[in-house]
């Protein structure tokens, strides 16, 4: 729920491009305050570095004019009807591109996912011909020795990359399940890495090389205007596109690239959870129409249960959830569990052997140990510092939350990573037997069910394929 938001707040950013004058790019307009600075003007330029007080057009545009943010996360207040026709106008495209399966989501990701290189593309070129470019690149590559010294830092690393290569979260496993079966999984999986780890290497340099310009325009320090998060999308990179000549073209640029990166990850996310569901109960949601409905159903509840976030309060409550429900300390829980299943209940072993039956390639024993042993340790160290390394969540680094929120926040976070212990629990609990004989019967995997769902795969693949060379009379 908390994805889609964004794209509503970038499709927003859009629409408002195609505007004579960038509204975030001057301090003429009705939403903001005497404070503000105008960064394309040099004598607001100066009375931003000499002002502590003052606030960019950007800042104000964001806060005031898109999110109209409140004091708290106790006033809620209106809804902004705008993000909510936007909001809607996303739901209605994720619907229909995913609402046939994977193989309309396949055609649609076909544009959706290649489209944004060539944004890219351009915008690295752009960003790399700027005046101060050099300076961003230079702090985009050299690391702070001190930094790394910080076990926070590693602790972040390591989460970016689960989130990065949606790692523990069932994307992949979903999408893989469609496959056929004598797919080369194991060479996917290594192009998968490269391709993503050098496509967030260029987008690096495409965004701190405006970072670049930006804080040679300001004639301040790079770190005083490179930002995480949504100020980074939603207020430097804008702010830095208003400086440039021609800035309806390059915000149009960044922001439909935006906007088509967005729509990838909400497909996939939105089709782990049809695929799952489809599984779980196959004879009753694989009936003609059965999914379409469901879809419905899925995106007319998840579209009413966010409507807080796009109220003047929701980006309190959008953060809470970002930050405790979507927080990597969650799937790293997850991925312990996971990685046990994986390398210790189903075997490190058995996984060896289908993966060579699979592709006729035997794999590299170094993948033998991670899942044995170093993914399960990391995952539980990285998630025993997070728990260490714990700070409550403020807003602007000036708004704490008041503490019924963090509780809210916290029971937000539990509910999803204590499901799979409790489970466990459950069943151990349950079974039949002495406590012993439950343990190692939970310990084993079922290989006459795994082998029916291989079966049932392999058929509906069959009858698929079949029904896509019918031709109706």
């Amino acid at each position: 729920m908390t994805y889609i938001i964004i794209l509503s707040w970038a499709l927003l950013y859009l629409v408002f491009s195609f505007s004579s004058q960038l509204p975030w790019a001057s301090c003429n307009n009705y939403w903001n305050t005497d404070d503000c600075v105008d960064f394309s003007s040099k004598n607001d330029t100066v009375h931003w570095t000499s002002q502590t007080n003052s606030t960019s057009a950007a800042t104000e545009f964001w806060e005031r004019r898109v999110l109209a943010i409140s004091g708290g996360i106790e006033e809620l207040g209106s809804i902004q009807w705008e993000t909510l026709l936007c909001l809607i106008a996303m739901w209605v495209i994720c619907y229909f591109c995913i609402w046939k399966g994977v193989r309309s989501t396949g055609k649609v990701v076909y544009f959706t996912a290649t489209f944004p290189y060539v944004m890219l593309l351009i915008l690295l070129i752009r960003g790399l011909s700027l005046p101060g470019a050099s300076q961003g690149v230079m702090f985009y590559l050299l690391p702070e020795p001190s930094r790394l010294k910080d076990p926070q830092v590693w602790m972040e690393a390591g989460a970016q990359i689960f989130f990065s290569y949606s790692i523990g979260v069932g994307s992949l496993t979903v999408l893989g399940s469609y496959n056929k079966y004598n797919n080369n999984c194991y060479n996917d999986c290594l192009m998968l890495c490269l391709l993503n780890s050098v496509t967030s290497i260029v987008a690096g340099f495409a965004v701190f090389s405006v970072l670049g310009f930006m804080a040679h325009e300001q004639g301040v320090p790079i770190a005083e205007v490179a930002e995480s998060g949504p100020g980074l999308a939603f207020i430097a990179y804008p702010q830095a596109v208003a400086m440039m000549p021609l800035p309806q073209l390059w915000s149009i640029c960044f922001f439909v690239m935006l906007i088509l990166l967005g729509l990838d990850t909400q497909f996939v996310a939105m089709e782990v959870v049809m695929t799952s569901v489809i599984d779980m109960f196959p004879k009753v949601m694989r009936r003609a129409g059965r999914r379409e409905i469901f879809l419905f159903l899925f995106c007319i509840i998840c579209f009413f249960s966010q409507l807080v976030m796009i109220t003047e309060g929701g980006m309190f409550v959008f953060q809470l959830f970002d930050y405790y429900a979507c927080n990597g300390a969650c799937i790293l829980f997850l991925c312990v569990f996971e990685a046990l299943a994986l390398g210790w209940v189903f075997g490190a072993d058995r996984l060896y052997d289908i993966i060579k039956d699979m592709t006729g390639i035997r794999a590299n024993f170094f993948f033998k140990i991670c899942w044995l042993y170093l993914t399960p340790l990391v995952s539980l160290g990285s998630f025993i510092c997070s728990l260490i390394e714990y700070q409550p969540l403020t807003f602007n680094r000036w708004y704490v939350y008041p503490s019924w929120a963090y509780v809210l926040g916290w029971a937000l976070a539990l509910s999803s990573i204590l499901l799979v212990p409790g489970l466990a629990l459950f069943k151990l609990g349950t079974g039949t037997g002495t406590l012993s004989q439950r343990f190692r019967h939970l310990c084993q995997p079922d290989l006459e069910k795994l082998e029916n769902q291989r079966r049932e795969t392999e058929l509906q693949s069959i009858k698929e394929e079949l029904l896509e060379h019918v031709t109706p009379n």
